[in-house]
């Protein structure tokens, strides 16, 4: 930059530049940076460009970096490689707001250690990549648990492979909430998040990899309702009818591909997983289906072929629906939640107690890998139809900031971006779509720029400068 701005100084002592030339070179520029600016927005255009949204571009290029692919899950591009500890006095520290990379052997359990206050709810979401080509039984999985200092239990979740016997990332999430009920685990000080395999003794002897997400959640400023709300909309909702649109999915959490209510479509092989993201708002309800076409000229069966899940912006399953596959086209979808509310979590049900902030959900789609035994190796099509009902509402006052920032709110970026997003539940207003908002923004700002340099241009010919 200095050598150009030298370069422009030297030539401006050797001779002037023409006064009209200058005023038309104004005009290019300003016409040249209106034109650009469409480039710019996440419109249409940009959308056409990019099928798989900016999300799962950035998913393609991080799968290659230095923390890499292991067996087709793609890790965050910023997890820090940590080493788990066979006992608590080794464990390294998690730090809330950050990714990790871990591994889990067959046999043990590995520790990791948390510093925690007592205003804040901590969250730690497990990741178990298992080898593609080993074999799993219906029972066997990762368990997540996080003890205090004295070996209190706080929380302990499993996640497991289920009847399709289908090696595939499965996603615990350990908790530690702060409860003026609750006499455990309440003070500041030192918890260990224990990683474990859910039946050792029937799994793979090699070592899965891990991914941890570390979260933390502020305390509400003011005591809400310590209630689960008691009713809500419990009817399933039609998917939409729309014509899909290609949108590949993601390889891994970090990588999802954002979404908002609509239907796309992609191609998924047996043994693949994919990912998708939704933002929800507080008081909105998410509501999705995956359908598999079917298999011409072949026959057969497998169990629970093909699973769909929805998890929280902690990475938290809230709930999975799985059904089997003969050939013929399958539809699998999710049972009716209900709206996002930060009450949720007094609820005795799991599924509702998950659905507890807004945030980008998760929308997870296997393939399982039998399906190439009876059925060959595909790929097969795949439409997602999701729909985001509801109202939204406004969220709690939190008494800090979240850690990552802005985890538990729908940014206006993706409110903006989310093909489909824009004309989802009650209170989308007619016509709010991703193509309106470019346009209306694309237009604003052309509209000034053009105006603006017509103004210099005039204001420079008068003073015949």
């Amino acid at each position: 930059m200095g050598r150009w701005c030298t370069a422009r100084r030297r030539a401006g002592t050797r001779r002037a530049r023409p006064r009209v030339p200058a005023r038309m070179t104004l005009l290019g520029a300003v016409l040249a940076t209106t034109a650009a600016l469409p480039a710019a927005l996440p419109g249409p255009t940009a959308i056409a460009a990019d099928p798989a949204g900016s999300v799962a571009a950035a998913g393609a290029a991080g799968s290659v970096g230095a923390v890499g692919a292991a067996d087709g899950y793609a890790f965050a591009d910023d997890a820090v490689p940590i080493a788990g500890a066979s006992a608590t006095a080794g464990a390294e520290t998690l730090t809330a707001g950050s990714t990790y990379r871990s591994s889990l052997p067959r046999n043990g359990t590995r520790y990791y250690r948390l510093e925690l206050d007592a205003a804040s709810d901590a969250y730690v979401s497990v990741t178990a990549v298992p080898r593609t080509d080993g074999d799993v039984t219906a029972v066997d999985g990762v368990r997540v648990s996080v003890r205090d200092a004295e070996g209190g239990s706080c929380s302990v979740h499993s996640a497991t492979f289920g009847a399709a016997h289908s090696p595939r990332p499965v996603t615990a999430w350990g908790t530690r909430e702060i409860d003026p009920a609750s006499h455990r685990c309440q003070e500041p000080g030192t918890y260990y998040v224990g990683v474990e395999r859910t039946r050792p003794q029937d799994s793979p002897p090699d070592d899965w990899d891990l991914e941890l997400g570390v979260a933390s959640e502020p305390r509400p400023r003011r005591a809400g309702a310590t209630e689960a709300p008691g009713s809500w909309d419990s009817a399933s909702p039609e998917p939409p009818a729309d014509e899909p649109e290609r949108r590949p999915g993601g390889n891994g959490f970090a990588h999802a591909t954002l979404v908002g209510q609509g239907a796309w479509r992609d191609d998924i092989r047996p043994g693949e997983t994919l990912y998708y993201k939704v933002p929800v708002d507080w008081g909105r309800q998410v509501y999705a289906t995956a359908e598999l076409a079917g298999s011409a000229g072949a026959s057969g069966y497998a169990t629970a072929a093909l699973r769909l899940a929805l998890h929280n912006p902690v990475r938290g399953e809230v709930d999975d629906a799985a059904k089997s596959y003969t050939g013929r086209a399958t539809t699998v979808g999710l049972a009716p939640l209900p709206p996002v509310a930060y009450a949720n979590r007094y609820a005795g049900a799991a599924q509702t107690g998950a659905l507890r902030f807004a945030g980008d959900y998760y929308v997870v789609v296997h393939l399982a890998a039998q399906v190439a035994d009876a059925f060959g190796r595909g790929p097969f099509g795949l439409t997602l139809r999701l729909r985001v009902g509801g109202a939204s509402e406004t969220g709690p006052d939190y008494a800090g900031e979240s850690r990552p920032k802005g985890l538990f709110e729908v940014s206006a970026q993706d409110r903006i971006t989310a093909p489909g997003g824009g004309a989802t539940g009650t209170d989308a207003a007619s016509g709010d779509d991703v193509a309106m908002k470019a346009v209306a923004v694309g237009g604003i700002g052309t509209g000034s720029l053009l105006l603006l340099g017509l103004a210099v241009w005039t204001a420079a010919a008068r003073r015949g400068t």
